[in-house]
């Protein structure tokens, strides 16, 4: 009997063996013979599909299912995917992968599924691998400023900050960003610390750019737009990545001139294993350390207000209803009213592990850590984040062909005081402490209806906690939002319907994001598309609940009343011989609305010749309820005097039944007493005049509609396989106001910025065996800031052009890199903020050093 079982159990394994067939074996290369580590082979028989990877040497062996022929699949990031029918088991293949056309670009964030750049019913760039390992950047705000629409600020060591198809900001809350899907939006405040992102260069895919609303899909806070950051999987990139790097940057023209520590450095390492056909894993560590940059010196420069007719200013005296600037900088060094300017402190380690299942699906474990120091500009000046502050986090996630579900959760805890405000009741800084916790739970599907019909859907349940000194009062948020969308194609014609529901525990009633795109592609790689999204962004914890006494910087001067300085009580008499520092508020506001923009845009994108490919983007975005962080004393905005009598909300006056024991300080720090107010009043009739001073200064309010307008022209063009260009131009005319309905307030003349006008990037690569390399230029035309402060605070900065440029050298078979990457090589003096850091030219060199 047992001989029996023994043989019919060799027959079924031999039964299951010719079931499977042999395997197909082979190599991955590039059309100069290459080989691709990391490429995806799919294998497709009557039995299924089966999965593998090429190794560190390119070559792969993947056992099928079923019995043949098969079909066999190989892509692999920035190539044409191949596709080979007909293959038998046991054959030994070779496939040379050509570099991909712009089109055939994979990409995911369009619609949370997978689809070609050709065929996204959004506008989007994609940067490749490619050009993350040899642009001459230092961060991602250098990488993201070359493509079209997008708009970068630089404005410290570790400051960044951009938004798409309008004007930026300090703080900048438009675009939501995302790390493999995990969104790395501070949801507290509503901005991105991009210095918190824990992978290393090598690490990355490629970066995904949805340039236009993106709610429909994404839900709240892609206003703008979406930058979504994709990291190989470990069998992508089978290797050890060991990176070092370090150099110095100029401090000419600002605060740090002739100093000696202007010096950057870094390193990091990057560790990925195949364990076995079922585990994977990569291990990432990295630290960055640079110095402080120049700040500028002076003072703000005065302009004529260039946002209304005819204005009257003196430029040389600054004297004028309608000036603008003139507020001093801060001097970088100790003293009241100035600060000491700080570099940048950053760590980071990241680990994932695969599992790929028997059915074909993949669980994926990730966590990581990212820490930073050093400033961050706001609108009431810089906070400077403390050692110590970091984001960590940790995800699961399950995917299966279009299947996948994902949870995370974000664990944030910065400590950062601010330099120049002096909080009231500590008469120390006033500091800016944040923990917050951030849950969320998402699925997504979708599915092939019929041959000519894809159906997509999903949602995500999120739990926001709050712990945040400025905003004490701040409520737990539970966030939930479901998207469905329909794709139907036919003929050269494909047509795009979906939209959004998102319920926050902050509004009042469930938001609406819809999406409508209609295509035509006269062929493959070419297509005209018109669309309309709607979008929106929540109010942050901060908007709502912020709750902060400071000292206003600009002086009260009542020296004109010296003269009855005797008259008045003797803890009084400072503050009529002394200007002083006036107790004041900012506040949040409860009651915000979600601000919403709805976008029209005709496109074209068409590639030729597979070498060329041409974008063509025209828009039109309408933006309401705009949140903004506006002024609201009385007399400094001829909208907000007509709609609010004096002391009506929001005006907020100080009476003597309100006023505190502390309302001032004087300049030379001897407290200024409520007392003042009562006295004030009493010699009233003896001067002929009253006394008003504002409580609250700034809260934040929803304002009128606001129209941009603008034109995005983009050029990638392929000489051959060594030789690269690319060239992109963007226009963005001037915001207009529009009508506000009845009820609303306008949009404030006082806080409208305005954004570069033109934006010009173009760049020349090469990729040789031995050699590599990057010319690239940046323009940009000028701007104004309104974001910080008030009208003295506000200016332009001067239009520039940024020159950069990279020569790297392959050793070893390109095993061993060395790069020497230079920005702004000729030396201009740029500032991309009017209260930003001075950028000059920085000089590194890299090496980069694969096993």
């Amino acid at each position: 009997m047992r001989k029996i079982l023994a043989a019919a159990a060799v027959m079924f394994l031999a039964v299951s063996v010719f079931a499977q067939g042999a395997a197909i074996t082979g190599a991955v290369t590039d059309e100069t013979g290459g080989s691709l580590p990391g490429a995806t082979v799919v294998v497709a028989g009557s039995g299924g599909s089966k999965t593998g990877f090429a190794g560190s040497n390119g070559k792969f062996s993947v056992v099928p299912a079923g019995n043949g022929p098969y079909k066999v699949t190989v892509s692999m990031p920035g190539f044409a995917t191949h596709h080979q029918d007909g293959v038998a088991a046991g054959a030994a293949i070779t496939v040379s992968l050509k570099i991909a056309g712009m089109g055939e670009t994979v990409i995911v964030s369009a619609s949370k599924v997978e689809t070609t750049l050709a065929n996204a019913p959004v506008t989007m760039s994609v940067v490749a691998p490619a050009t993350l390992t040899t642009a001459p950047s230092q961060n991602f705000g250098d990488i993201l400023r070359n493509v079209p629409g997008v708009n970068v600020i630089q404005t410290s060591a570790r400051d960044v900050n951009l938004s798409m198809r309008q004007g930026t900001s300090t703080l900048a809350t438009s675009t939501l960003v995302l790390l493999d899907g995990r969104s790395i939006y501070l949801d507290f405040f509503g901005l991105v610390l991009w210095d918190l992102v824990p992978s290393n260069p090598s690490d990355i895919k490629q970066i995904e750019v949805v340039r236009g609303p993106a709610s429909a899909v994404w839900g709240a806070n892609a206003l703008t737009g979406v930058v979504n950051i994709l990291t190989k999987t470990p069998r992508e990139n089978p290797s050890t990545t060991v990176y070092l790097t370090g150099g110095s940057f100029g401090t000419k023209g600002g605060s740090r001139e002739g100093t000696s520590d202007h010096y950057s450095f870094g390193g990091g390492i990057s560790f990925a294993r195949a364990i076995n056909d079922k585990w994977s894993t990569r291990i990432s560590a990295g630290y960055a350390k640079s110095d402080a940059y120049s700040r500028p010196t002076g003072r703000v420069p005065v302009i004529a207000d260039p946002r209304i007719s005819n204005p009257v200013c003196n430029v040389a005296t600054g004297v004028g209803a309608n000036c603008v600037g003139g507020a001093p900088y801060p001097v970088d060094g100790a003293g009241t009213g100035n600060f000491q300017n700080d570099g940048t402190k950053q760590p980071k380690f990241d680990a994932r592990l695969d599992q790929d299942m028997a059915n074909g699906g993949r669980v994926t474990y990730s966590a990581g850590y990212s820490g930073t120091t050093g400033l961050i500009h706001t609108g009431i000046g810089p906070f400077n984040i403390q050692s110590g502050s970091y984001m960590s986090y940790g995800r699961v996630g399950y995917t299966k062909g279009a299947f996948k579900v994902a949870g995370f959760a974000n664990l944030l805890d910065v400590e950062a005081p601010n330099l120049l405000l002096v909080d009231p009741e500590t008469l120390g800084q006033v500091k800016l402490n944040f923990k917050t916790q951030t849950y969320d739970f998402e699925v997504g599907h979708s599915k092939i209806i019929k041959e000519n019909n894809v159906l997509s859907y999903g949602g995500n349940a999120r739990r926001n906690q709050f712990d945040i000194t400025l905003a004490p009062n701040a409520k737990d948020r539970n966030e939930f939002g479901g998207y469905i969308q329909e794709e139907y194609f036919k003929d050269k014609f494909r047509l795009t319907v979906g939209g959004r529901v998102d319920k926050f525990g902050n509004i009042d009633k469930a938001v609406f994001s819809p999406r409508a795109t209609v295509m035509f592609k006269p062929a493959n790689d070419q297509s005209l598309r018109f669309s309309f999204n709607k979008a929106f962004r929540s109010p942050s914890a901060i908007n709502n609940y912020l709750e902060q006494d400071i000292f206003n910087p600009t002086p009260v001067d009542l020296r004109a009343l010296g003269a009855l300085a005797p008259l008045a009580p003797a803890s009084v008499r400072p503050a009529l011989t002394t200007p002083f520092l006036l107790r004041v508020k900012n506040v949040g506001n409860p009651n915000l609305k979600e601000e919403s923009v709805t976008a029209f845009e005709a496109a074209y994108t068409g590639t030729f010749n597979d070498k060329t490919t041409i974008g063509i983007a025209v828009y039109r975005n309408k933006t309401d309820n705009n949140i903004n962080f506006s002024t609201i004393v009385p007399g400094t905005s001829p909208e907000l005097d007509r709609l609010y009598p004096r002391g009506v909300p929001p005006f907020d006056v100080y009476t003597t039944a309100n006023v505190p024991a502390l309302m001032g300080i004087t300049v030379t720090g001897v407290p200024v007493p409520g007392a003042l107010l009562g006295f004030l009043n009493q010699i009233s009739p003896l001067v002929g005049r009253s006394f008003v001073f504002p409580r609250t200064v700034t809260t934040y309010l929803n304002l009128g509609p606001l129209q941009q307008d603008g034109l995005e022209l983009s050029l990638d063009h392929r000489f051959n396989n060594e030789w690269s260009l690319t060239a992109n131009y963007s226009y963005q005319k001037r915001p207009k106001a529009l009508t506000a309905d009845a009820g609303q307030i306008p949009y404030l003349d006082s806080e409208l910025s305005l954004p570069a006008k033109n934006r010009l990037n173009a760049s020349l690569n090469w990729n040789y065996a031995r050699f590599v390399g990057t010319v690239q230029a940046n323009y940009q035309d000028k701007a104004l800031w309104t974001d910080v402060l008030s009208q003295p605070f506000h200016g332009y900065t001067e239009a520039f052009t940024m020159i950069n440029a990279n020569f790297g050298v392959k050793w070893n078979n390109g095993k061993i890199v060395t790069t020497l990457k230079g920005t702004n090589l000729a030396d201009k003096k740029i500032q991309q903020h009017v209260y930003g850091d001075i950028l000059r030219r920085s000089v590194t060199l890299d090496t980069r050093f694969t096993f």
